[in-house]
């Protein structure tokens, strides 16, 4: 967190007295200082690790940089030599090295590089699907290159310096290498040219705009203890990105847990590297052209966000900290009092025992059973805080079960490693060992049958006060391939999410599982939601939470949000009534705020800031059937939930760089008020014709408009064509809005929609138990005609359809249900909106 101001200042100042004992605080100070020495004390000049302490002065001289060795010089891999083709692979035998082509699908091509030609079984955390069909290729050389194609993508190897180019199979470049591939002592890098006009996107969560290109960005899952724009790495690595130049993507998946570091034109305008500090460089290469493709093969590859429970889609209140049971009611009382809907309240770790995991601090909490039991009652969940961190104590029953079944992370020389976080020293769980990650999802048991609905996975990045996260001798079971932690370290956070994620999935068998996880890796979509971390109370951030959460959705992880209102320093009530209005479109919707900040609940700031907040927390509840099935979307084809303009209209230039409104779901174009006292905004349309949601009036575009926006209003427009299915207003939770009625937005055009129903709970879907509503829409200037078409074995419970038909210019004629006269509807002149109510139908005809 950059330090602004006197306010900045003291505000840190009261967070560190507040939240850290003077014991802790030393111990932070103590570990800042011996995590060199630790360092030097096993790793040699070489970087590989010595399973003995070293000598003193060995040690002395690593730390005051005394042995440091000069940097490594580049080492292509060379000239081609000879090559070999089996199948769908091309192995080629370079001068210094190896590299080998697989095709695993038409549009998607491996490429590894090996110093020896030794290429054993992939081994990656992050893909999920390594069975693929046999792919028909060809295979051809000439005198300078060989080429090896299936019938969508060619890759062409040039002899010298066995560089790659990608192409179509009528001959358009989509990708060619610079300089090739190779090493730099024991780093891995590639390089490829960077096209004039091209943009980036992509690597999860940064700190920046949407279009990366002109940046160099690291990826090593960081605690930055709040950050602010432009601050990287942060608590995510993702190592993906799609490059789209004159309206055609491809993307680049660089399978490789290690430090890695990615070079958009930063340092040549015309070449983008990547490199990693160690392990095999490969990575995959996926053609589009559009992006919607690419991330369904990414997301094929990596895999797929699960549905989660129905109650995960509602709005979630959390601070740091809801510090007592007694507190924790009369929150929940206080949302039911006031009539603002809300399904989720978290704890922090105030609920512990002394920061212990696992354990309710009973004093503050003394009957939490009977506690979640009543809040259930209300239709409140409660998802509970879990660090990796557990405090070093012999008297602590998790502590000695960790330290008798040999769970924790080590030194080389069999030490245990143990580092201060919020309870003081803490060992933490090696969670690269699957039978460390049964262990740890067991100790969920308790909680569990307490009635605890999610589990929140903080501090995982792993992050250590003082020394930022474990030493890099720190050794990692790696599932059966012991290393140490310069190749884990990236990986912790998501192995932690998937040890919750499948303990949790164990003890309520059939059930959905809720995990929320501050750091994580590719392939994490898997296995939890995730937010953007401790933002800040700014403007400044309020813009920031729209790019990165767009990033993360074209990095195939799109269940996530930020901290509505921002976590540190202190919002007002106009920045959280606009957040709010943010967060309300956003797939994770939950506001969050930090110990010694003002209270940001929707009420906290008085009128007029607190109707806003009711009025947006209530829209989305109103649009959840809708933004259910864009969630359906994502599970099944990784289609981001909320997109970019970019992904739509890639032949746009006034869209390459957007992140100040998107699209949520195919159908709603937001666009937040961004700028404090702004009372609109200037926006683009893109091309279509869309209707003001508010207005019902219809613009078409592409154009640029000037949108009055007070603040209890927000521009939002909605594409013709579309149908929006809803519920009726006025939901307070969850289980509310499955009643009997459904209300189906209309808004004329041509176009077609979709509706996605299951029970919201269970993984019956997994096997087929759902149903999904299919509408195509027509309509000119004399009818406006809707086809409905249902499939799937799930009962729906809406009995009754709510049509609104929005934006027509007059009154309609006549209207027919199923070939028949419909006499009993009600037309709003000034909404412009037609009302009537049917049971669920196959044919609307509504003649104009």
């Amino acid at each position: 967190m950059k330090i602004r101001s006197l306010a900045d200042a003291l505000y840190l100042l009261r967070f560190a007295l507040r939240a850290l004992p003077p014991s802790v605080m030393w111990k932070r100070f103590s570990a800042q200082v011996q995590t060199p020495f630790i360092v030097a004390r096993y790793i040699n000049p070489d970087g590989t690790i010595s399973p003995r302490p070293r000598p003193f002065l060995a040690v002395l001289a690593s730390v005051l940089g005394l042995s440091r060795r000069p940097p490594s010089p580049v080492e292509p891999v060379g000239d081609a030599v000879s090559w070999h083709h089996q199948e769908a692979r091309l192995d080629i035998t370079c001068h210094r090295g190896v590299v080998r082509l697989e095709f695993l699908a038409p549009d998607l091509v491996r490429v590894r590089l090996s110093r020896d030609g030794s290429f054993g079984e992939p081994r990656s955390y992050a893909v999920e699907k390594t069975d693929w069909a046999p792919v028909p290729v060809s295979f051809s050389q000439a005198d300078d290159y060989l080429e090896i194609r299936s019938e969508r993508l060619v890759c062409r190897v040039e002899k010298a310096l066995c560089r790659l180019a990608f192409a179509t199979p009528d001959g358009r470049l989509i990708a060619r290498q610079v300089r090739g591939m190779g090493w730099r002592g024991r780093e891995v890098w590639c390089s490829y040219q960077l096209p004039a006009r091209a943009c980036v996107y992509g690597l999860g969560e940064k700190a920046f705009g949407l279009a990366r290109q002109g940046r160099r960005y690291v990826l090593w899952n960081t605690d930055p203890e709040m950050y602010d724009y432009g601050d990287d790495p942060l608590y995510k690595s993702i190592p993906f990105f799609i490059v789209l130049h004159q309206g055609a993507a491809y993307g680049i998946f660089l399978d490789n847990p290690f430090r890695s570091s990615f070079d958009f034109g930063a340092s040549s305008p015309q070449e983008y590297t990547f490199a990693a500090t160690g392990g095999e460089l490969r990575y995959y290469f996926i053609w589009g052209p559009n992006m919607a493709h690419i991330l369904e093969r990414y997301t094929e590859l990596t895999g797929r966000m699960p549905l989660p429970p129905l109650w995960a889609l509602g709005y979630q209140q959390c601070r740091w900290s809801y510090s007592s049971e007694r507190e924790v009611r009369e929150l929940a009382q206080e949302f039911r009092r006031r009539h603002i809907p809300c399904d989720v309240i978290y704890l922090d770790t105030d609920y512990m025992l002394g920061w212990r995991c696992f354990t309710w601090h009973r004093g503050r909490f003394p009957h939490p059973h009977q506690m979640l039991a009543d809040l259930r009652r209300e239709g409140f969940k409660v998802v509970s805080i879990l660090d990796p961190g557990i405090k070093v104590d012999p008297d602590y029953q998790v502590c000695k079960q960790g330290l008798q079944e040999d769970v924790f992370c080590k030194l080389p020389d069999g030490t245990l490693y143990k580092g201060p976080v919020w309870p003081g020293d803490c060992y933490f769980p090696d969670f690269t060992d699957a039978r460390v990650r049964e262990w740890w999802g067991n100790l969920h048991r308790k909680l569990v049958e307490d009635g605890v609905a999610g589990f929140w996975n903080d501090m995982n990045e792993p992050a250590v006060f003082g020394a930022r996260t474990f030493p890099a001798p720190v050794q990692h079971r790696n599932d059966g391939h012991p290393t140490d932690h310069r190749e884990c370290h990236n990986v912790y956070g998501l192995l932690m999410t998937r040890a919750t994620y499948e303990g949790v999935s164990r003890l309520q068998p059939g059930d959905r599982v809720f995990v929320l996880t501050r750091s994580t890796f590719a392939g994490g979509q898997r296995y939890g939601a995730t937010w953007t971390g401790d933002n800040a109370s700014t403007w400044e951030h309020l813009r920031l939470s729209i790019a990165m959460c767009l990033s993360m959705g074209l990095s195939g992880y799109s269940f996530v949000g930020p901290d509505i209102g921002g976590f540190a320093r202190s919002a007002d009530g106009e920045l959280l009534a606009r957040w709010t209005q943010l967060g309300a479109f956003l797939p994770f919707f939950r506001n969050h705020s930090a110990i010694g900040t003002a209270r940001q609940e929707p009420w906290a700031f008085g009128q007029p800031y607190e109707e806003v907040c009711r009025r947006f927390i209530g829209l989305r509840y109103h649009l959840l059937p809708y933004l259910y099935t864009a969630f359906w979307r994502c599970a099944q084809s990784g289609l981001p939930i909320t997109r970019p303009l970019v992904m739509e209209w890639p032949q746009d230039p006034e869209v390459w760089e957007e992140d100040s409104e998107f699209l949520c779901g195919n159908d709603l174009l937001v666009a937040p008020v961004l700028e404090a006292g702004a009372g609109g905004r200037e926006i683009y349309l893109p091309q279509g014709t869309w209707f003001d949601f508010w207005q019902n009036t219809a613009l078409d575009g592409p154009q640029h408009l000037r949108v009055i926006a007070p603040l209890d209003s927000m521009p939002l427009y909605v594409r013709a064509g579309a149908v929006i299915p809803c519920w009726p207003e006025g939901v307070q939770y969850v289980e509310q809005g499955l009643g009997d009625t459904l209300v189906l937005r209309l808004y004329p055009g041509q176009g077609e929609s979709w509706l996605y129903e299951d029970d919201g709970h269970s993984l019956d879907y997994i096997h087929g138990h759902y149903r999904l509503t299919h509408f195509i829409q027509e309509a000119d200037e004399k009818a406006l005609r809707l086809s409905v078409a249902s499939e799937g074995p799930f009962s729906s419970p809406y009995r009754r359809w709510e049509f609104r038909i929005h934006g027509l210019v007059s009154s309609p004629r006549r209207l027919k249900v199923d070939g028949e006269e419909l006499q009993d509807w009600t037309w709003l002149k000034e909404e412009r909106t037609l009302r009537f109510i049917a049971p669920p139908l196959s044919e609307l005809e509504v003649f104009l």
